[in-house]
């Protein structure tokens, strides 16, 4: 399963960082941390600040160095006008794959008499449909 979630990871993470940087401006390690935070863990830090290169370099970012008391400066990431028309087609699309997705796996459960349901810990465990008399 880490294989299949790393790769699913490759094509959303720009808009997961994209969404991070529109509730406020912030620089690598900071984003890496809240990206962590919300179940990450083995995010590689770098994966993040190669995406930082590639958003800024695509002109959604705007950066501004920030004297740092150790080190170089830090280089602050703030979304601007084409990076949240790049984060609205994200969630549009979001919003589109994901209910194809769901429509998908609901019709598969209703085959299989299976499906999926999530736990509180943000775990998935699969569930089966079983009637009296099944076993």
């Amino acid at each position: 399963m880490a294989n299949q979630m790393t790769e699913m990871l490759k094509g959303t993470l720009e808009g997961i960082v994209l969404a991070i940087l529109e509730a406020r401006p912030a620089y690598g390690y900071e984003i890496t941390a809240q990206l962590r935070d919300e179940g990450f863990a083995d995010l590689a830090e770098g994966t993040v600040y190669a995406l930082l290169v590639r958003i800024e370099q695509r002109g959604f970012v705007d950066v501004e160095k920030v004297p740092s008391e150790k080190g170089p400066p830090r280089k602050v990431y703030s979304l601007n006008a084409a990076g949240r028309a790049q984060l609205d087609e994200f969630w549009a699309t979001w919003t589109f794959l994901a209910g194809r997705i769901e429509h998908l796996r609901a019709a598969h459960a209703g085959r299989t008499g299976t499906g999926t349901t999530s736990t509180d810990s943000g775990t998935t465990q699969r569930t089966t449909d079983r009637t009296e008399g099944d076993d």
